[in-house]
């Protein structure tokens, strides 16, 4: 219900760049801009429904998945480990949460690198994982696409001094998006990945908590003042909109 991630976050970053969005709900949160304060997970007869529905009908080109399942996040991860990472393309997370996940028993004298991450993904069939929020010691965080054998590409960019609800959320929707259409992977990884730094730059705070990232930043107007051209607001005719009694 924040707007912070989610389906409703997804669908504008996906249709900002090109894509439509065919929906699953999976689960429902209640939260706000701050914090999440509880999570209700639908059955799996209820997501299958909507899934088999949607792919009788529609030639799906990508499948995106996010929070799929109940709050038991130790279950979770084993659950998302041993059924969905062997049918991954591409796995998206942030540096730290990918460490604890994929090596909790790193003893290294330095934090692992992004390949490191990306070896220990390949070994459940993940071919390609994206590494984000690599802290740098000069105020940047550094981004890598990587595959167990190499790194294929690294975007740095300055850390933004606020906290961010729904950054990684942008990022994945907007990558999903550009994938489905057909963008190569190492573009749409650059390209997700601006698109990402210029919402969270153009962000907003709604509420009381943290800044919301701008997704559709591009369709502001550069210039405050209005359009000459844009007709007074009080003439319905003016927006062509047909005759009905509830007209606003």
């Amino acid at each position: 219900p924040s707007g912070a991630g989610g389906l409703g976050g997804d669908a504008l970053a996906m249709a900002s760049v090109g894509a439509h969005m065919l929906p699953v709900v999976t689960g429902a949160y209640a939260r706000d801009t701050a914090e999440i304060f509880d999570h209700f997970p639908f059955d799996e007869e209820a997501v299958a429904e909507q899934t088999r529905a949607i792919l009788e009908d529609v030639e799906v080109q990508l499948i995106k998945v996010g929070f799929v399942s109940t709050p038991e996040i130790d279950s979770y991860f084993d659950a998302f480990r041993e059924l969905l990472l062997p049918q991954a393309t591409l796995l998206v997370g942030n540096h730290s949460t990918l460490w604890r996940w994929l090596l909790p028993d790193w003893s290294g004298d330095r934090p692992p690198s992004a390949r490191d991450i990306a070896k220990a993904a390949g070994e459940f069939g993940v071919p390609y994982t994206l590494v984000t929020g690599i802290m740098l010691p000069d105020q940047h965080i550094d981004n890598v696409l990587a595959s167990p054998q190499s790194v294929l590409a690294s975007e740095k960019y300055e850390r933004l001094e606020a906290v961010f609800s729904g950054a990684g959320d942008t990022l994945s929707a907007a990558l999903a998006a550009l994938l489905a259409s057909g963008t190569d992977l190492v573009a749409a990884t650059g390209e997700a990945l601006s698109y990402m730094d210029r919402c969270l730059d153009a962000g907003f705070r709604p509420g009381m908590g943290h800044v919301i990232p701008d997704r559709l930043f591009w369709a502001q107007d550069e210039d405050e003042e209005l359009d000459d051209d844009i007709p007074e607001i009080g003439d319905a005719a003016d927006f062509g909109l047909p005759p009905h009694d509830t007209r606003h």
